[in-house]
């Protein structure tokens, strides 16, 4: 891959995570604002990720017929950009969640496409995914470490329209993929089998719906459980911007890491750091210093997570079947683990407050952790 092409890449991924920057850390903070609780917070957090389950397998079945997938992505961006737009006109219940389940479809039905585009562009390089991935992890870093100050400033109302402007760039990022065609087949598909059923994958694709569901209550409410211990909007922006940058830190180096330890025992590392972390989280929301120790240790809980992830799916899905195994990864970790620790985390956190709710997503946490260290070898 050319720079040229790596900055094609890197863009959208730039402008994709950058309006979740701005969406995930502070929707629950506006949704409150309007009066709503915190199951309503939770509600929005967890459509976001049921749209997970049924968005992506979806568009994959769709754009695999697709003589030009590439404008699929462009398409996607549009509808994702007019279904938001629609957060303007509205503040009850119903609508807000009718708005979101839309947009939730559409947008998150993106992502599992251009990682597949992403690891097909790579081929054998895919340890590569992570220093173009990081662009994405700037993209996050730049919006939500500066909204939480500028909502503190505007009021949380202006919330919808400090997203639309990422929102648009992103579909402008997309266009210049519009002409990219269906990869070729791999010449081993034919002999490979169902590839749901080879050794290792359930297991694996369990093992990383647990971990997300470790993380639902991070996202749904950590800035919540961060402002109930005094810290105010610059305090929590500062957080969240830590944590991404160690993030982006860690991404560019994480090749050289997968390939002197390899993906699995990487993976056993970052599991063990999320399960100390969110228990830090659950105990010692209330010192700055300690959370930003936890943020930096997003460094592993996430990124060499996430690095790992990538590097065993082209192994488990190569070649055609890219696009339709990140459907199905996305869909079952990140739809169904997302919607499970919503779910957990929002019961939690009414009965227990936030120091439950994080200790749950350790415990989600440590369960994956144990999965893994069951694990088969990925094929090759």
């Amino acid at each position: 891959m050319t720079p040229r092409q790596r900055f094609v890449y890197a863009q959208f991924y730039f402008w994709y995570y950058a309006a979740i920057g701005a969406y995930t850390p502070y929707v629950g903070r506006w949704v409150v604002s309007m009066g709503h609780g915190g199951f309503m917070a939770s509600a929005m957090i967890g459509l976001w990720y049921a749209s997970r389950v049924f968005g992506p397998p979806a568009w994959t079945a769709g754009l695999s017929r697709s003589p030009r997938p590439g404008m699929w992505l462009v398409y996607g961006c549009a509808i994702s950009l007019a279904c938001f737009a629609l957060f303007t006109l509205t503040r009850n219940t119903w609508p807000l969640l009718a708005v979101m389940a839309g947009f939730g479809l559409f947008y998150n039905a993106l992502l599992p496409q251009f990682e597949a585009m992403t690891l097909t562009a790579l081929g054998a390089a895919s340890h590569d995914y992570g220093r173009i991935r990081l662009w994405g992890s700037l993209g996050f870093l730049v919006v939500a470490g500066s909204y939480g100050w500028l909502l503190d400033r505007l009021g949380d109302g202006a919330f919808p329209w400090l997203c639309l402007p990422l929102l648009v760039a992103a579909l402008l990022a997309a266009w210049p993929h519009s002409d990219e065609r269906p990869p070729p087949p791999a010449a081993h598909l034919a002999s490979a089998g169902h590839l749901w059923k080879r050794a290792g994958v359930r297991r694996f694709l369990l093992m990383a719906m647990l971990a997300q569901a470790g993380f639902g209550t991070f996202y749904v409410f950590y800035t919540l459980h961060l402002q109930a211990h005094g810290h105010d909007g610059l305090h929590v922006g500062i957080l969240w911007a830590i944590g991404v940058l160690a993030e982006i830190v860690m991404f560019w180096f994480v090749p050289g890491l997968i390939a002197r330890f390899g993906a699995p025992r990487l993976l056993s590392l970052c599991l063990a750091v999320g399960t100390a972390r969110w228990t830090a989280t659950a105990l010692w929301a209330g010192s700055f210093s300690i959370m930003a120790v936890t943020q930096v240790s997003h460094a592993l809980s996430f990124a060499v997570f996430q690095a790992c992830l990538m590097r065993l799916m082209a192994q488990y899905f190569p070649g055609a079947r890219a696009a339709a195994g990140q459907g199905l990864l996305y869909g079952f970790s990140s739809g169904v683990g997302g919607t499970l620790g919503a779910a957990v985390a929002a019961v939690l956190w009414h009965y227990g407050g936030g120091q439950a709710a994080f200790l749950g997503g350790s415990a989600l946490t440590a369960c994956a952790w144990l999965l893994h260290a069951r694990r088969r070898p990925a094929p090759v």
